[in-house]
């Protein structure tokens, strides 16, 4: 069993329950330090971009025969990518839905 895989996504669990906390620790000096909401976004956006480009570059190399690209390697990208932007558009309609509760409650 590739325990590689599995502690990757052990480690990126971690660092997103530290991002969703809103505190990010500095490794050299563990002074809190305050995330800028839009820029830990962006990132995130960039993150769901790069992994939709990557899987639609694999998927362009398998079919041109141009690569040594197996089609399992192609299937996963295309599933983590499609897991990614998935999760990205659920975390989208959570903040649109705490958005219009905000914009709805009486001042």
């Amino acid at each position: 069993m590739d325990r590689s895989g599995i502690d990757n996504i052990l480690e990126q669990l971690q660092a997103t329950s530290v991002l969703a906390s809103g505190v990010k620790k500095r490794a050299e000096d563990n002074d809190a330090v305050k995330v800028d909401f839009g820029e830990t976004l962006k990132d995130a956006v960039d993150k769901v971009n790069n992994t939709q480009q990557t899987a639609k570059q694999l998927s362009k190399d398998f079919v041109s025969g141009e690569s040594n690209t197996d089609l399992h390697e192609v299937m996963i990208s295309l599933q983590k990518a499609n897991v990614s932007f998935q999760s990205m558009v659920q975390v989208r309609n959570k903040l649109v839905t705490a958005y219009q509760e905000i914009m709805n409650m009486q001042v």
